[in-house]
């Protein structure tokens, strides 16, 4: 799979997310400031799991199709790694 410059995007804004709270516990800052910043990284994460399925699923459809293929398990796939995400 072809990733999209999007992706690349969101996964280096977490990457300064994550070294952001490094500092923050570093610098002894209050826990609930910590949590909020950890609680915003691992959101990011999910919308950029999210993401690379959707981009993955339209892709496989798209193939499937062109294929004469069913897409039944491509769609049950994307939906799986979805819920193992969480």
């Amino acid at each position: 799979m072809e990733y999209d410059k999007s992706v690349v995007n969101r996964l280096k804004r977490v990457e300064g997310q994550i070294k952001g709270v490094l500092n923050m516990i570093e610098q002894n800052k209050d826990c609930s400031e910590v949590i909020t910043q950890l609680s915003a990284s691992r959101t990011a994460i999910d919308r950029t799991i999210g993401l690379i399925v959707s981009m993955n699923l339209e892709q496989c459809v798209r193939e499937n199709i062109a294929n004469g293929e069913n897409t039944k398990q491509v769609v049950k796939e994307a939906v799986d790694l979805l819920v193992k995400s969480r």
